[in-house]
């Protein structure tokens, strides 16, 4: 049994929402904590800087009305991504407003600081870092990471080429604490099967930008519906790391898929106006969008996992 502080036993579904470069803003942060998981989303994507701080006290502020207005069912707590990379500048400042805001929940990224470890704790928020392999895991612990998110093959983003069984057990070997698992997982089955391989959460990412909420384009909306695990690519062409995008977006935008140069990595820019209009013009997917069938609100697609989650522990206890 894993080890979990407090502020993550009071989930309704054991699901963290994946921070997405420009699609998640705080009205999908606010509906996904409404629903019952963990929302998050990027510092950077608060453009300029200053929004930062209107943006977390938009979150905290609804969730603290919410709570009032439905006591025997509050809000979950929500995360706030931070790209720790010598490319971000404004790491310092967004992690002070993340202190003020007693942000609950720090995502860390491309990087673990023992700094940013710190500060977290000393206001009482706790650190979940993504790692791509057992190496870095356990380099993020050392480093003072309360927990881990194994972001395998398959996942949206920045992804990395770990099968999840071989990750996962690789963590499990060593670690007892809060693990979450990213990588094509789109349904209550693929909830359901992250903790039997030995995960605690489920991290889905790429089915929520078929929301209502989210801050992606009409087209961008319909391709992760229609679309596929076929349609998948992964490249570090655009930002110097290994990830994976739609396809149609990459036709779009003139380029060959299956011809895609090969990125410098000294040149990775994740804050920066090039880093941002990459993003929005290549769109970031996982494989699991071939279980999306619909655009719908955040709320319905989390109780169609709850559904599906319930659905997939009765099946396990009949048999």
């Amino acid at each position: 049994m894993s080890k979990l502080p407090r502020i993550l036993t009071q989930l309704r579904l054991p699901v963290i929402a994946s921070p997405m470069f420009i699609v998640s803003t705080p009205s999908l942060v606010i509906a996904q904590c409404k629903a019952g998981i963990v929302g998050s989303m990027p510092a950077l994507n608060a453009r300029p800087a200053e929004q930062l701080e209107d943006w977390l006290a938009e979150i905290t502020e609804s969730l603290a009305a919410h709570n009032r207005a439905h006591p025997n069912r509050p809000a979950t707590p929500f995360a706030i991504n931070q790209i720790v990379h010598r490319s971000n500048q404004r790491l310092e400042h967004d992690m002070a407003l993340c202190a003020k805001y007693k942000v609950p929940i720090i995502i860390t990224s491309l990087g673990a600081q023992p700094e940013i470890n710190q500060a977290a704790h000393e206001y009482g928020g706790i650190v979940l870092h993504d790692v791509i392999n057992d190496t870095f895991a356990r380099k993020a612990i050392a480093k003072g990471a309360d927990g881990l998110i194994a972001v395998a093959s398959g996942a949206g983003g920045h992804a990395g080429t770990k099968h999840p069984f071989a990750l996962v057990q690789e963590i499990r070997a060593w670690f007892d604490g809060p693990l979450a698992l990213s990588g094509a997982i789109a349904t209550g089955n693929g909830i359901l099967a992250a903790q039997a391989i030995g995960a605690d959460f489920a991290y889905i990412g790429s089915a929520f930008i078929a929301t209502e909420e989210a801050r992606a384009s009409a087209a961008y909306k319909q391709a992760i519906v229609d679309g596929s695990s076929d349609d998948i690519v992964y490249t570090n062409f655009f930002t110097g790391i290994h990830g994976n995008y739609l396809k149609p977006s990459i036709v779009a935008a003139g380029l060959d898929p299956d011809n895609l140069p090969v990125s410098d990595p000294t040149q990775m820019n994740f804050g920066g106006d090039r880093a941002a209009k990459a993003w929005k013009d290549i769109w970031g997917c996982g494989q699991g969008i071939g279980a999306v069938g619909q655009v719908q609100a955040a709320a319905d697609y989390i109780e169609q996992l709850a559904q599906q989650y319930a659905a997939a522990r009765r099946r396990l206890m009949l048999d």
